[in-house]
């Protein structure tokens, strides 16, 4: 079960935070119970809890995104919480088909968003600001976006990886798409600055509650050299061979599909999947003048410093480091392909001396053969 992680912060007469009245409370986020024992004498609660966004799973983020972000409001109302802190998404107004350039807060939510994911995490936001004012709770949501830095378990990590499996040449559209990444720390910066504005005078507090805000870097890049600028820091190549959108569209539908129908027996989550590649090749910047205004929001350390120290955090993922687990892996991976060829060989010759000798038989097997091929060697 996803655990919450919940950050109670105590305040000196004088409105500044007391550190030594940090405590940190871990609950199953789903559970009543225990989202009303992490509560339980909390001034303010931080919910950032979350699935991985990867999983297209809709039951999960439905049951964390908006059935957890339920228990721990009901539990904020309840226990009298002043003030509860929501860590969103800008996904929360992505439809995967427009990209979004400079985008603010008065973008709507999407009539169908680009995965289960954003469109839970937009019910689970829309309850936390509808919350806002009920027994005195004061709320907002924190919009980051495409978190980076030491620590992370997902892009560096999964950048590494497709370099080390040789799919890292590769550049999904035209490689123009901008983005705006946000250093992790200035995302822990945006969340104090949340807290510090709704703990303020009125004045403040009520222009800053029920609302919610854009937090990035403030320094729009363009997606692959972003990514290419993380794999040359570690050693790797630049991805440089660009694959339009709508070729790998298809074969992402067929990759998700396939998933679908193995997921019970063990396949692990494709990293191509339709929602990712409309993510890889569309704009997506945004404007936090708003955080500014309202929160007193400004990034306090640099794309370039972020970066550096992104880089420096992970040596073990440096080119030419890998370790005996990743060796051994990649000889199981060979064998399983090696014996998936004999298997679709075997059947195909079965089926050529059972008669079936017509085109269509023999196209649908080769096709099997890629995709398998494909999924197996590349994907899990």
């Amino acid at each position: 079960m996803l655990k919450s992680v919940c950050y109670h912060l105590n305040h000196s007469d004088s409105g500044t935070v007391v550190h030594s009245a940090l405590h940190l409370c871990i609950c199953i986020l789903c559970s009543v119970s225990q989202s009303n024992s992490a509560c339980r004498g909390a001034e303010v609660v931080f919910h950032m809890a979350a699935p991985d966004s990867s999983i297209n799973n809709h039951q999960l983020h439905y049951s964390v995104n908006v059935q957890g972000t339920k228990n721990i409001i009901d539990a904020c109302i309840e226990l009298k919480v002043k003030r509860l802190i929501y860590t969103s998404s800008p996904s929360v107004i992505f439809d995967g088909v427009h990209g979004i350039f400079n985008g603010n807060e008065s973008l709507p939510y999407p009539s169908k968003h680009n995965d289960s994911y954003s469109a839970t995490k937009a019910e689970g936001e829309a309850l936390v600001i509808k919350s806002n004012g009920s027994n005195g709770l004061l709320t907002c949501c924190i919009r980051p976006s495409s978190i980076f830095g030491p620590g992370d378990k997902l892009l560096v990590p999964s950048l590494v990886a497709a370099a080390r499996a040789g799919k890292s040449k590769f550049i999904i559209g035209d490689g123009k798409n901008m983005y705006d990444f946000t250093y992790v720390e200035n995302v822990a910066h945006a969340h104090v600055c949340a807290e510090r504005a709704l703990a303020s005078e009125k004045t403040v507090a009520e222009r800053a509650a029920g609302q919610a805000y854009f937090i990035t870097n403030k320094e729009p890049i363009r997606f692959w050299d972003f990514m290419s600028l993380i794999l040359e820091g570690l050693g790797y190549q630049r991805p440089k061979i660009k694959i339009p959108a709508c070729v790998m569209m298809p074969i992402a539908l067929m990759v998700e599909l396939i998933y679908k129908i193995l997921a019970p027996y063990g396949m692990k989550v494709p990293q191509l999947t339709p929602s990712r590649i409309r993510l890889l090749s569309r704009n997506r910047t945004f404007d936090c003048s708003k955080a500014h205004d309202r929160l007193g929001y400004i990034p306090i350390v640099s794309l370039q410093e972020g970066l550096r120290r992104t880089i420096e955090s992970y040596p073990h993922l440096r080119a030419g480091v890998e370790t005996k687990m990743g060796s051994q892996k990649a000889v199981r991976n060979k064998k399983l392909s090696i014996m998936v060829v004999l298997i679709l060989g075997a059947a195909y010759f079965s089926l050529i001396a059972a008669g079936y000798t017509t085109v269509t038989v023999a196209s649908t097997l080769l096709l099997a053969a890629s995709v398998i091929l494909f999924i197996i060697g590349k994907l899990a």
